[in-house]
């Protein structure tokens, strides 16, 4: 309650509430309950948080989808087989590793240039952004690139007209470093932060 969303403390961090996210996930079951909305899912929820969901002796509808950080250098394997096992869809958010993100650091890898993306999307004829969304799209994912401009728009749809190979796949993957790009440390002291 109160006049802002997400208010702060002192230190810039926010101020958590104590609700049990399963108590939410109950109103939101009486949403679709109540056909005011079609689908229920959760957002950077981790696997024993997904658990928790799917193990409550009253649970109605389980998550359809969880929307999490995931690109090459965030390749997440664990959670996205276990959601998969479980019929959730993943969605995966700054799959170009968010470039423009404004709390981006000057030594914060850069996903867009690396170099090993760079010659792959060359060899396809592609930018490095059409094979960041391609190689997502192939690992069964909801893929939600962001852009403003609109040839880059576009150009992020023009994805489906080749296909990553078996080995340009597993390359892409050992580029994983478990490098989140928006580990939302504004809220780390929450007792769910889900990042632990």
């Amino acid at each position: 309650a109160g006049d802002e969303n997400f208010p702060l403390d002192e230190n810039e961090l926010i101020i958590p509430s104590d609700t049990d996210f399963l108590d939410t996930w109950e109103a939101m079951e009486d949403l679709v309950d109540e056909k005011m909305v079609k689908a229920i899912g959760v957002s950077n929820f981790n696997k024993d948080q997904i658990d928790r969901i799917l193990k409550k002796p009253s649970l109605k509808y389980k998550p359809a989808v969880n929307q999490i950080e995931c690109h090459p250098y965030l390749t997440q394997e664990d959670l996205i087989s276990y959601c998969h096992s479980n019929g959730i869809v993943v969605t995966a958010y700054s799959p170009l590793g968010s470039p423009a993100r404004p709390w981006a650091k000057k030594d914060d890898p850069a996903l867009l240039q690396d170099p090993k993306l760079k010659r792959i999307a060359c060899h396809h004829g592609k930018s490095t952004a059409q094979v960041l969304i391609r190689f997502q799209i192939q690992r069964g994912l909801v893929t939600i690139p962001k852009s403003v401009t609109k040839e880059r728009i576009r150009e992020n749809f023009k994805v489906l007209d080749f296909k990553l190979s078996d080995e340009e796949m597993k390359t892409i993957l050992s580029f994983n470093r478990n490098w989140r790009c928006c580990p939302m440390h504004w809220c780390i002291k929450h007792k769910d932060y889900p990042f632990k």
